[in-house]
Parts: C-alpha cells; sequence; structure tokens
C-alpha cells in the first residue's frame, strides 16, 4: 500500500506540474483546469484498479508525462475544443491498437538483455538525482539517504515506508510545507464538445500516439516484463485506451500504463511475495481516485512538498529496479555489449523528432543486437526477464 502512495506521490509531487502549465499555456478557466485534473485522475485510478484486480499484478496507470510536456506547446496554437477531438481520436487508435493483438507481438521481440537495459537507462537519472539534491539541501537528502541505508540493514522491508515517514516528520518539524492556504472542495467535471480538423489530427493527435506509445506504453510493459509480470499488453492498452477516449471530452489528454513510477511497485520493495504486489496497483488506484474527487486541492498539497525530497524518494525507492535491471542487461555475455549500449543511449535521454529518449535508446539497442549478432532479435523466453519466478501469474491463472 505504501508503495502505491509512493507512486502517486511522486507522480503529482514530480510531474503533474506539466498538465498545470499546458492549462495556463491554452488559456483554461480554473473550472476546466479543474475538470482536467478530475478526468485525469478519476481515469487513471479506475483503470489501474481494473487491471490489477482483473489480472492480480501491480498495473500501475498514469497520465502520459511526454504527452503533457508536448501539450505546454501544443496547445498554444490549438483551439481547446480541437485538441479535445484530438485526444479522442488518438484514444481510439489506441484501443483499436490493443484489440489488434500486434503491441504484444512486439513486445515479445525484445530480447531480456535490451529490455533491463532499456529500464536501467530510462532510471538511471532518478538514481542520481536522489544524490544530486545533496548540493541543494544537504541536512534533507542527508538525512533520507543515511535513514534508507540504516533501515535497509535492519529492516528492509519497510526501508521505503521508513525514509517517507522519517522526511515527511522533517518537513513538517521545519515547517517548510506550507498548507495554510488550501482549502478542501469537490472537482466537478466539464463537458466540452469536441470539434475534429485535419490540422488538430496531424499536430495534436498523430505526436499524442506516438508520444505516448514510445514514451509510456514500451518501457511501461518493459518495467512489467523485467520484474516477471507477463499480463498480455493488448487488454491493458485497450482497456487504458477506451479511458482515454471517455474522460477526454472532459480534459483528460491520454492515460496508460507508467513506467517510473510502476517500478517502484512491481519490485521488491513493495512486497518479497511477488503474488501479493498487485494491492499496490488496487492502492494506487484508490489514492488516485481520492485526488481526482477533490481536483486541484489534493493535486497542490502534493506539490508543496519540496522538489528535494520528491526526487530523493523517488531515486532511493527505485535503488533496487536499478541494480536489478542493470544485472539483468549484463547477465547474458552474449547480449552484454548491446545490452550496454542500449542502457547508454536510454539513460542519454536522446530527443529528435519530437520523439522521447526511450525510443531511441531501444531503437539503438536493437540494431546493435541485429549488427553485433548477424541475426534479429530472438522472442523473449516465457520466463521473467528479472531474477524472480513466475509466482505472480499462478492467481491469475487460477
Amino acid at each position: 500500500m505504501i508503495a502505491g502512495l509512493i507512486s502517486v506521490l511522486v507522480n503529482y509531487g514530480g510531474t503533474f506540474i506539466l498538465v498545470f502549465q499546458a492549462a495556463k499555456v491554452a488559456g483554461l478557466s480554473p473550472g476546466l483546469t479543474a475538470s482536467w485534473v478530475w478526468s485525469v485522475s478519476i481515469g487513471v485510478g479506475l483503470t489501474g484498479l481494473f487491471l490489477s484486480w482483473r489480472y492480480r499484478e501491480p498495473i500501475i496507470t498514469a497520465w502520459s508525462t511526454p504527452a503533457a510536456a508536448f501539450l505546454v506547446s501544443a496547445l498554444a496554437t490549438t483551439p481547446y475544443a480541437e485538441a479535445v477531438g484530438a485526444y479522442m481520436i488518438s484514444a481510439a487508435a489506441f484501443v483499436a491498437l490493443g484489440m489488434s493483438g500486434y503491441f504484444e507481438k512486439v513486445i515479445r521481440l525484445i530480447p531480456p538483455g535490451i529490455a533491463s537495459g532499456l529500464l536501467a537507462g530510462i532510471l538511471l537519472p532518478f538514481g542520481i538525482g536522489a544524490f544530486g539534491g545533496a548540493s541543494v539541501d544537504p541536512l534533507l537528502v542527508g538525512l533520507l539517504i543515511v535513514a534508507y541505508v540504516v533501515l535497509k540493514r535492519f529492516a528492509a522491508r519497510y526501508a521505503v515506508v521508513g525514509i517517507l515517514v522519517i522526511g515527511l516528520a522533517f518537513l513538517l518539524v521545519q515547517d517548510r510545507v506550507d498548507l495554510s492556504g488550501l482549502t478542501l472542495e469537490f472537482a466537478s467535471p466539464v463537458f466540452t464538445l469536441p470539434q475534429f480538423s485535419l490540422n488538430a489530427l496531424l499536430s495534436v493527435a498523430l505526436p499524442l500516439f506516438v508520444i505516448t506509445l514510445t514514451g509510456q506504453y514500451m518501457p511501461g510493459m518493459l518495467v512489467l516484463r523485467n520484474d516477471g509480470f507477463k499480463t498480455s499488453a493488448n487488454p491493458i492498452v485497450a482497456v487504458t485506451g477506451l479511458g482515454s477516449l471517455l474522460m477526454a471530452p472532459f480534459g483528460s489528454h491520454a492515460f496508460n500504463i507508467a513506467a517510473i513510477t510502476a517500478a517502484i511497485a512491481t519490485g521488491k520493495d513493495a512486497h518479497e511475495d511477488p503474488s501479493k504486489r498487485w494491492i499496490a496497483g488496487i492502492a494506487a488506484g484508490c489514492f488516485y481516485v481520492l485526488v481526482g474527487v477533490f481536483g486541484v486541492t489534493l493535486a497542490a498539497v502534493f506539490m508543496a512538498f519540496p522538489a528535494t525530497f520528491i526526487t530523493t524518494l523517488a531515486g532511493l525507492a527505485l535503488l533496487g529496479t536499478i541494480g536489478g535491471s542493470l544485472a539483468g542487461a549484463m547477465a547474458d555475455p552474449g547480449s552484454r555489449e548491446a545490452a550496454l549500449i542500449t542502457f547508454l543511449a536510454s539513460a542519454a535521454n536522446i530527443r529528435l523528432l519530437g520523439i522521447g529518449g526511450a525510443f531511441w535508446g531501444l531503437l539503438i539497442g536493437l540494431v546493435a543486437t541485429l549488427i553485433l549478432n548477424g541475426s534479429w532479435p530472438r522472442p523473449a523466453r516465457t520466463g521473467p526477464v528479472g531474477n524472480e519466478g513466475a509466482a505472480p501469474n499462478a492467481a491469475r491463472r487460477a
């Protein structure tokens, strides 16, 4: 449950500011902005709840962060009603993709070493960020790091829970969390009649689809695979696409399977027993729905925490996943060099043609594998990519 809470905390405290920036650029009223918060939070929460319960795996969903970053500039030149129409077209495309079954076939072609290298590269900046904040806030960061190491030594299962509690207590004692101006208010959804145009289709819907597919769905599925969870990508894409389609008229731009915050809930730090980690998905879904009900108010609570606290908490919570991914990437001598190339290319976060670093890191790694091995990458084995068994599937198959 704490893993689910931390994933939600990191999402709102780390990237949700992009939604408010995009809303400001679009000139949205406070009501439309609150509706955007409501729709994306409720949609993410309900789809994550359903998928985690249905497949008994920690299927964490989230809004598309790279898409939100893209909308900061796109909404400056696109009427809001046309943008809503573009959201719906992109979401319908994801429903069609999920129902076609092709995305799962693509996922299975990615070798385990490449998948692990990609995940390690994506998460590396967060691990570095856990220590980089020491130059800005040495007392807070030093306290969290020391507490994490001590708890890992004597109570490893509660290390992440411990640093969350210790960090919050430290911030409250120092009076660094200002909640005096907040009022608890319910959010109200506001329906926007969508409009469709060729300009919005090409300038918003198409980039939104590509960015979300390559920047969220691809690494998000590899996070699940890396920790031994084998739910097909097809229902995940279809369900989140359908949810995005239904919530788009209320402002939701896109939601999907999570990548970075999902890794907090899929690894051993969430629970030693993989078959019980799906509870983290249920908890995250409940917290998202709670935030959605109260809209901007609770989102502002999450963002009231210092940025250093959020980045350090996220980085320390992901240390185990980063270590496991690096071990998986280097495990096979035959694919080690290609996996290393994937890791470094992903960590470099290359951005070309409006597409984020996860796609380019994966593409470079696959090309390197093809050249070094002289053949197309073999399909991923049916067992887990990481070092855990396939226990998560037992309950689902039953």
